[in-house]
This record gives C-alpha cells, sequence and structure tokens, in this order.
C-alpha cells in the first residue's frame, strides 16, 4: 500500500525535488494533448497529479474517474510560470506520478462533491457522506471542532474541569417532551435523554467542584420547528461562589477568545445590557437584531387629543400608541400582508404613514393637523423616504404585532454581513401565565433563583412581574447563550414549586434529590449554557444550523440517510415488556 508522506494541502516550491507519496480522492481528471492531469483532494486541501504518456501509471490513470480514492508516488515539480494556480495553496507545484494505487472506485455521485451548488437539502441529507466532502461543509466541520479546542482551552485556563453527566436519566418533563428510554431489566420503567444537564450541574456544584464544564449532548422532542434539532451540542458552565457579574464576564471572555482566534475580530467588552423590559419596549422580542434600527416610539402624546377617535379611545382606556420608522416604501399590497400580521397577534388594525418626496401619505391623515406631522417626522427623525407603521391597543399586544412586523422586514432586508450585534438581556420575568394549564409556569426554568424583593412584594399580587437572575447573550437576532444565578435553598425552592402548582408529592417524586442534597451545604452558583451549533452557525454565516452538525436530522426529527426512526422487530419489543398500539387501533 502507498502510505502518504504529505497531505494533500500541504505542498510548496520549497519542496522540489522531493519524492511523496499522496492519498486521497480524484476531484477533477482533465485530459490535455495526451497528459493527464489529476486534481487529488483531502481534508486538507488539493494537489495537481500528472501523468505522462508513454508510462504504465499512464495507462492506469486512463481508467480514473471522479471520486476514486487513490495513492500516488511521484517527484515533486515546479509548475510552469503561465500555468501556476494562485486560488490554491499548492498552486505552485505538482507531483509527476511514477507509482499509482486504486484504493476504491466510485460510482458516479448523485449529488456534486467538489463545488458548492442548489441542491436540494433533502439529496445532500440522504447522501451525507459525499455531501460532507463539499468545500463549505468540510470547512464548517473544522470550525467546529476550532470553536470546540478554544472552549476547552479558555476554561482549562480558569482551572475549569471538564465533567461527563449522564444521558441515561430520569425523567423531569417540566419544559419540553422528554425523549423516553425502556429499561429491559426494570420492565415497565424508563430512562430519559437529557434536555439539559441542568440538575447534574447543580449537584457537582453540591459536590463541590466549583468550575464545571462540559460540551453537552441534550435532546428535546419538539414539535415541528424550524431550524432545530431532536438532539443539538451546548457548551455547558456552572460555577459556585459567584454572583451574576462575574458569570457574565466569565461568558464575555469565552466569546472574546472564540470571536478572535476563529474570525479575527474583536467584540468591545463589557457587552451592552437591556432589561427584558427594554427590549421588548423597543423592539417587540426578547432577541432583537439591533443593527436594523426600526426602535419603537411611543406617540400617546400625539394621538391622545387628535381627532382619531380609534386611537384615542385606545389612550383613554389606558392603552398605548406605538410605531417605527423604516425607510423603506412598500406597496399597499405589502402593507394590508403587514396589517393581517399584526391581526394575528391580537391587534385590531394598523396605521401607516408614507414619507416620499417631501409628501405624506395616510388613511388617517385627514385626522391630524400639519402640526402633529411635523411631530411625528421630530419623533422618529426622519430626513429620508420611508414608512411608519403603528398599532395602538393593549401594551403587550402592541410590543408583540410590531416586533412581528419589524422581524417581517428584517427578512426582506436580508442578511447584514460581516458584522456582529453582541449584547445581553437581563431581568427576565420569573414566571409566566400558561392559559391552557391554568397556572404559572417557569419563564426559565424552575431552578432559577428570582429577586427575592419581587417575591415579597408581588406575593399577593400579579407574579409575572417578579424578575428572575436570569440572563440571555443574543447575537444578530438569535439567543445564543442562556443561564442564571441558581437557586441552592431547599426552601426557596420549595416555594417556587408551590407558585407552579407542583404539589410536595410530585416536586420528592421528580426532584426530590436535589431537594434533599440543598440539606448538605449548597453553595450559592450560578451558570449558562451556549447553543454550540447555532454558535458555529454564526460564525460560518450560515443559516441552518443542519450545515454544521456532521450528521443532522430533518426538521420533522427523521435521518433520511439512516431511516430512523424506524420500527424495531417483536423480539425486541418482548424484552423490553413492550406492545406497541398506535392511536386508533382497537
Amino acid at each position: 500500500m502507498l502510505k502518504r508522506t504529505h497531505n494533500c494541502g500541504e505542498l510548496r516550491k520549497e519542496n522540489v525535488g522531493e519524492r511523496v507519496i499522496l492519498n486521497g480522492w480524484v476531484d477533477r481528471r482533465r485530459d490535455l494533448g495526451g497528459i493527464i492531469f489529476i486534481t487529488l483532494r483531502d481534508r486538507y486541501g488539493l494537489t495537481q497529479i500528472v501523468f505522462n504518456p508513454g508510462t504504465d501509471v499512464y495507462e492506469l490513470a486512463k481508467n480514473l474517474g471522479g471520486e476514486y480514492v487513490i495513492g500516488v508516488e511521484g517527484m515533486v515539480r515546479e509548475r510552469p510560470a503561465d500555468a501556476t494556480n494562485p486560488s490554491m495553496p499548492t498552486g505552485e507545484i505538482e507531483v509527476l506520478a511514477e507509482k499509482l494505487e486504486v484504493f476504491s472506485s466510485s460510482k458516479v455521485t448523485p449529488i456534486y462533491t467538489n463545488r458548492d451548488d442548489e441542491t436540494s437539502e433533502e439529496m445532500r441529507l440522504k447522501y451525507r457522506y459525499l455531501d460532507l466532502r463539499r468545500p463549505n461543509m468540510k470547512e464548517n466541520i473544522i470550525v467546529r471542532h476550532r470553536i470546540a479546542q478554544i472552549v476547552r482551552d479558555y476554561l482549562n485556563s480558569l482551572d475549569f474541569i471538564e465533567i461527563e453527566t449522564p444521558i441515561l436519566t430520569k425523567s423531569t418533563p417540566e419544559g419540553a417532551r422528554d425523549f423516553l428510554v425502556p429499561s429491559r431489566l426494570k420492565k415497565g420503567k424508563f430512562y430519559a435523554l437529557p434536555q439539559s444537564p441542568q440538575l447534574f450541574k447543580q449537584l457537582l456544584m453540591i459536590a463541590g467542584f466549583d468550575k464545571y464544564y462540559q460540551l453537552a449532548r441534550c435532546f428535546r422532542d419538539e414539535d415541528f420547528r424550524a431550524d432545530r434539532q431532536p438532539e443539538f451540542t451546548q457548551i455547558d458552565v456552572e460555577m459556585s461562589f459567584v454572583d451574576r457579574d462575574e458569570v457574565l464576564e466569565v461568558a464575555e471572555g469565552l466569546f472574546v477568545e472564540i470571536f478572535k482566534k476563529v474570525l479575527g475580530v474583536t467584540l468591545k467588552t463589557p457587552f451592552r445590557r437591556y432589561t427584558y423590559n427594554d427590549v421588548m419596549e423597543s423592539y417587540g422580542s426578547d432577541k432583537p437584531d439591533t443593527r436594523y434600527g426600526m426602535k419603537f416610539v411611543e406617540l400617546n402624546d400625539i394621538f391622545e387629543k387628535t381627532e382619531f377617535r380609534a386611537f384615542r379611545e385606545v389612550i383613554e382606556n389606558s392603552g398605548v400608541v406605538k410605531g417605527f420608522f423604516v425607510d423603506e416604501i412598500y406597496s399597499r399590497k405589502e402593507i394590508s400582508n403587514f396589517e393581517n400580521l399584526a391581526k394575528s397577534y391580537g391587534s385590531k388594525g394598523l396605521a401607516w404613514f408614507r414619507f416620499s418626496n417631501g409628501e405624506v401619505h395616510s388613511p388617517i391623515l385627514k385626522f391630524l393637523k400639519p402640526l402633529k406631522i411635523e411631530e411625528l417626522k421630530r419623533k422618529f427623525d426622519i430626513a429620508s423616504d420611508g414608512t411608519v407603521f403603528v398599532v395602538a391597543d393593549d401594551r403587550k399586544i402592541v410590543n408583540t404585532s410590531l416586533g412581528a412586523i419589524r422581524s417581517e422586514l428584517i427578512k426582506k432586508k436580508g442578511k447584514i454581513q460581516d458584522s456582529f450585534d453582541v449584547f445581553w438581556v437581563i431581568d427576565f420575568p420569573m414566571f409566566e401565565w400558561d392559559e391552557e394549564e391554568n397556572r404559572f409556569v417557569a419563564a426559565h426554568h424552575p431552578f432559577t433563583m428570582p429577586y427575592l424583593s419581587d417575591l415579597e412584594r408581588y406575593k399577593d399580587g400579579d407574579l409575572s412581574k417578579v424578575r428572575a437572575q436570569s440572563y440571555d447573550l443574543v447575537i444578530n437576532g438569535y439567543e445564543i447563550l442562556s443561564g442564571s444565578i441558581r437557586i441552592h435553598k431547599k426552601e426557596i425552592q420549595e416555594r417556587v414549586f408551590d407558585i407552579l402548582k407542583i404539589s410536595k408529592e410530585e416536586a420528592k417524586k421528580k426532584f426530590g434529590f436535589l431537594l434533599e442534597a440543598f440539606e448538605y451545604g449548597a453553595p450559592p452558583h450560578g451558570g449558562f449554557a451556549v447553543g454550540f451549533d447555532r454558535l458555529v452557525a454564526i460564525i460560518r454565516n450560515v443559516d441552518s444550523i443542519r450545515d454544521v452538525i456532521a450528521f443532522p436530522k430533518t426538521a420533522t426529527g427523521a435521518d433520511i440517510m439512516t431511516g430512523a426512526p424506524s420500527e424495531v422487530n417483536k423480539r425486541q419489543l418482548d424484552e423490553l415488556g413492550i406492545e406497541v398500539k398506535l392511536k386508533g387501533d382497537t
């Protein structure tokens, strides 16, 4: 066997005259005037191989096809000046082949492997092992590896230790649905795959491992949602004897290190901070992309004394009128679509003002005096053509309606390249009302420490006003990190469970091991989890996290390549004591 002495990306002019052996895949084959040129590819790069006529190796090379796996031995020589390829790192040299060994042949591939094209995602996932040969996909996986190494190096330098936590664990369905795994040895009982290592990392803090991290595999059995995966990876971090600012400082250092070493980009620290209330009032989203502007402005003072009754009555009934400006002009049909979108979020309608060529147009213009229009222009600092969208209603409806329109406009504007909008959102609500369950549920998770002063202040009032000591990091409109200071006292945890209407019996059954651990000396602690797949996608500037995962599932959780999920045979089910009964079976 011809075993490689070099890879296909490392030979340079200084190697001229050396005898080398290369292994790889045939990327391209060209027959020019009797001379055969092969571009040989491995994960390190490309090298041109030359086969001269009149040799045994030339005759063998005639039968080579795309994606054949070969070994080549030959002499490195300099390419003629007019034949160099500056786009290839190895473009100044080539290897004159003297020996050739074909390790395996290849059929004509159903998708391209040596270029990026518009092949359907279904075909790409079905032939993922071929898709991963494409240049961009290969680089995505390599960069993913580099980021993982940077994460480990950074956290190791701060005395964190990497500890694995169980994959087979106990079902605690307080959030997304668990994936269940039946036990063969304890028939009728089930393990669950972890949605996150949350409870285990808290137990590690109680165990005295004050700085923990893990690149953790997580599993969530969610319904159809775009760009989500049933299994994913998060950078999981927890630390003891810290407050929120110390946790955020560690996280900021991690992101500065990653962006500097991978992209050469220096992120300015400390990152901006907004409260949850700030971003909801200004952008209608808890993860806005602020690079696009379109910040909401309250307009009650303009409309409270106008003849436009619909807005005036909203203000009189303690509602709010808000709007934002976008430097684009939209057709009536487009505006109608935006209005329907606003209505889908509970709004009664959508008002608009079009500023174009020094003129203003609006269906409610007749209700406003010229001075009010000038005041409106000053509110939004309008110096160019564009459109103001306005909604009047309950504050929550206004924010979510305008937020939905803003998100749609951002999609239309397209992606902003080569810039990163990075900031913290802090002080999320601790509880939110669930209409379906008719109770408060945890907005983050039930182990987040609330502001105890808020808990006392609103204990007999609106619990949705209780703030949590939680925080998210947002990059370019994506929640990339989520974390919190945790509860470390049993009595506080039991009080939160009581608010969530989790009975003592249920709490003991689901979380008894954690509550008991609190009785043996638990340190104050907090941490965060980074969506590793999304972080890699942002750094690689790709839209879907499927493009940065080696073997992802479709949006419906299917693996087209292997055929998972699949049926299993009756013998396996019998061993587990399970009988499958589909809905509708009698």
